[in-house]
């Protein structure tokens, strides 16, 4: 089978960013399919172009089976909500133009957000008279306009139309949360099916103490609270560092933000104006370094704004710092919660909560033993429930099943 992968923020093992697609496509490809996927040259996390492209499509094989297409488009991801607009809507035309010259397509894969690559991936699978996979990342436009991002009135209406549209005309939906379920039902999903976020165990190793990350960062001899994903408004990573600031008095206690985003240079300041020195900006690195990195923290935070959308998502982040074997300071409520406590594998914080977060902390850099204890079962919680090979093996029946019908 030949499965078409319309995604703009695509991010392979070797660049920055989320990589579940890339580890997804390697598992296809291992079952004896192939994959194309159609991707922007821009960075979602930094929004700089990966490379100086002159040519339309910038075509490379990442390995046997997987062919990425990089079709330029409107670069200035980061300048406003208004340039990610032109962005979507850029990549939306030239990703369609692109397809069209990719043959003998069994599958088109459409994936959200942003939503408006889903009509490129409905309107090429139409016309190559193939079945139409949509998968649902994240609730959008529910959660732009829940943080005060999407705000213009015709926009949401036509988000919202939009959303609906795709849930109706895909052959099937995929959810990476059970808490989307209800969600993309009531607005018109018939053929719903749940691939939740997870993590590749051969990627971590809980053994690692990261010392080659440590001693390139000056983290030796730190407790390190490690942050490690976006830094966007979504993040709330303010709150970390407020939480930080009251843990100045702990000098053997290091917060390090990991990543890269738009609110990066705010908190960089903020962190300058307070005169921390507990604070460490570290830029975003591919996730083949990510285990280094992982192995360094003594601990890791998961944030999200306390807003009552996030309580439905399922945040790939928790899902590697379990496998990584560290502890999770969780900031966020909702389905992810449910996980983190069924597995005994970190602490709780109410979202929006600094002092709450700064004692969670406390509590786990006071207790070395009970945190180790608590990383390792969240390793094996992974292993067991959310091991993304296995996830991966369930794609494939799904699309394989869409094929047959």
């Amino acid at each position: 089978m030949h499965i078409l992968l319309i995604h703009q923020s695509f991010a392979a093992l070797d660049e920055p960013g989320g990589t579940r697609h890339h580890e997804l496509a390697r598992s296809l490809v291992q079952r004896g399919h192939q994959v194309s996927i159609i991707a922007s040259p821009i960075s979602y996390l930094t929004g700089a172009k990966r490379s100086d492209q002159h040519t339309f499509i910038v075509r490379s094989e990442l390995e046997p089976g997987i062919h990425l297409l990089r079709c330029n488009t409107y670069h200035a991801l980061h300048r406003s909500f208004i340039h990610r607009v032109f962005s979507f809507f850029g990549f939306m035309v030239s990703a369609f133009i692109a397809g069209l010259g990719i043959r003998k397509v069994d599958l088109v894969w459409g994936t959200s957000p942003p939503i408006f690559q889903g009509i490129t991936a409905w309107l090429l699978a139409r016309l190559k008279r193939v079945p139409f996979l949509f998968e649902v990342r994240d609730l959008w436009p529910e959660f732009a306009i829940a943080v005060g991002v999407l705000t213009n009135r015709p926009l949401i209406r036509l988000s919202k139309w939009l959303e609906r549209f795709l849930y109706r005309h895909a052959d099937r939906v995929i959810i990476n949360s059970p808490g989307f379920d209800a969600h993309v039902r009531q607005r018109g999903a018939r053929r719903v099916e749940l691939v939740p976020n997870g993590a590749d165990p051969s990627m971590f190793d809980p053994a690692d103490k990261g010392e080659t990350f440590r001693r390139l960062h000056h983290l030796t001899d730190k407790y390190v609270v490690l942050y490690a994903g976006a830094h966007g408004m979504s993040n709330d990573l303010g709150v970390l560092l407020e939480s930080a600031r009251l843990l100045a008095d702990q000098s053997h206690i290091q917060v390090v933000f990991l990543g890269d985003g738009k609110e990066k240079a705010n908190l960089q300041a903020q962190a300058a104006a307070l005169e921390l020195t507990n604070v460490s900006f570290i830029a975003s690195v591919p996730k083949e370094y990510m285990t280094g990195a992982m192995a360094a923290a003594h601990a890791c935070v998961a944030i999200l704004k306390p807003v009552e959308a996030y309580k439905t998502t399922y945040p790939n982040k928790v899902f590697d710092y379990m496998c990584a074997g560290r502890p999770v300071v969780l900031a966020i409520d909702g389905v992810i919660r449910e996980v983190v406590e069924a597995a005994d594998c970190g602490i709780f914080s109410p979202p929006g909560d600094p002092q709450a977060l700064t004692q969670a902390i406390r509590i786990l850099a006071g207790d070395p033993q009970r945190s180790r204890e608590m990383g390792l079962n969240g390793r094996r919680y992974v292993e067991v429930h959310f091991n993304r090979p296995l996830l991966a093996e369930k794609l494939a029946r799904i699309m394989e099943d869409m094929l047959k019908k």
